[in-house]
């Protein structure tokens, strides 16, 4: 008897303020090849009709109580009012995913010390410059996860968890998602390998997520996320799992200071000989760089492709990612926790985030 005809599978929807995008999260949650057991919105402090959008959808509601800590604290509510032993799927309320995603997910699990299964996120497709760089850089992210393998985050978009090693992380870290962190997901990944499991992202496991629809709004996500990958690893410290994720912030730093010298070399350029000096070595890197730049999206429509070609468009992105991660070392330097933002809030809902 195999594991997808025995397995029972628990839904958690965490919602705030999600009754636009919540009907079609619960479709795809309906449409899975494996049917769920159990399908739970997690209403955390809605203040729009996403309680009573979910009770004509026929799930089951858990509103959270006196919840101050944001989706993990939703979560962990939420995981102590389910029953043990099943295996957890935790999607988003702007999030849909395949319908074979959980029955790929369970053949990951066939090998027991695979603890978590997270999905490879994609965005809709885009309309606009913005929509356009996060899609290429999300198709370059799933590429990335295909090519070696491994699992740098389990997605907080969508994952399915074994339950004992939910139980795990609990015994050993005193709750299961760590209040204290704005990245809860990336937290959970750390710890879950921290317990000795094994985290997979197979490129079938896809869902598909909302975009940021202005800089703003990506300005402050990114900034998000930056401080609490900072949050995480500091407070975790240096050991053998946080070993990659340190690495990698010290190439974010490296490139912020690369992207700066190159921007003050070409306008000291610029001002000192009235034009800008152009080296050959530097026209050869440029080309390697828009060769990479196309054909790690080079399944992606021809149009996508030119733009990626163009290489400037994404530079200018990568300029508000770094100044993202600027303002993340900023708030970890002045002691900020840092705050969440949602797309269906309005503008003035996020000053301070």
């Amino acid at each position: 008897m195999t594991l997808k005809s025995t397995a029972r599978v628990t839904a958690l929807v965490p919602a705030h303020n999600e009754a636009g995008s919540l009907p079609s999260t619960i479709e795809s949650l309906r449409a899975q090849t494996v049917e769920i057991d159990r399908i739970m919105v997690v209403s955390d402090n809605s203040t729009d009709p996403t309680v009573t959008i979910a009770e004509a959808l026929d799930v089951e509601v858990f509103e959270t109580q006196e919840n101050s800590a944001r989706k993990a604290g939703a979560l962990n509510q939420a995981l102590d009012a389910i029953d043990p032993g099943c295996f957890v799927l935790i999607v988003d309320a702007d999030t849909q995913i395949v319908p074979r995603f959980v029955e790929r997910a369970l053949r990951e699990f066939e090998d027991p010390q695979v603890g978590g299964v997270g999905a490879v996120f994609q965005a809709h497709r885009p309309t606009g410059y913005l929509e356009l760089c996060q899609y290429l850089e999300w198709v370059r992210y799933a590429e990335q996860i295909e090519r070696t393998g491994r699992t740098f985050v389990m997605s907080g978009t969508a994952a399915l968890v074994r339950w004992e090693a939910l139980a795990q992380v609990r015994s050993r870290f005193g709750s299961i998602y760590e209040e204290e962190t704005i990245t809860e997901d990336m937290r959970l990944t750390m710890t879950l390998k921290a317990c000795g499991w094994q985290l997979r992202s197979p490129a079938e496991c896809q869902s598909t997520t909302e975009t940021m629809p202005n800089v703003p709004m990506l300005w402050l996500q990114r900034r998000r996320w930056y401080l609490g990958a900072l949050q995480n690893i500091l407070e975790m410290g240096w050991n053998r799992v946080t070993r990659r994720y340190i690495f990698q912030q010290f190439m974010l730093a490296l490139s912020v200071l690369l992207m700066a010298t190159l921007l003050t070399l070409t306008v000291s350029s610029y001002f000192v000989n009235g034009f800008i000096l152009v080296e050959p070595l530097w026209l050869a890197v440029g080309a390697i760089f828009a060769i990479e730049r196309v054909v790690t999206v080079w399944d992606e429509p021809w149009r996508y492709r030119i733009f990626a070609a163009l290489v400037i468009p994404e530079l200018i992105y990568a300029l508000i990612l770094q100044s993202a991660y600027l303002g993340a070392v900023w708030q970890k330097l002045t002691s900020s926790q840092g705050a969440w933002t949602h797309v269906g809030e309005p503008h003035d809902a996020m000053k301070g985030a």
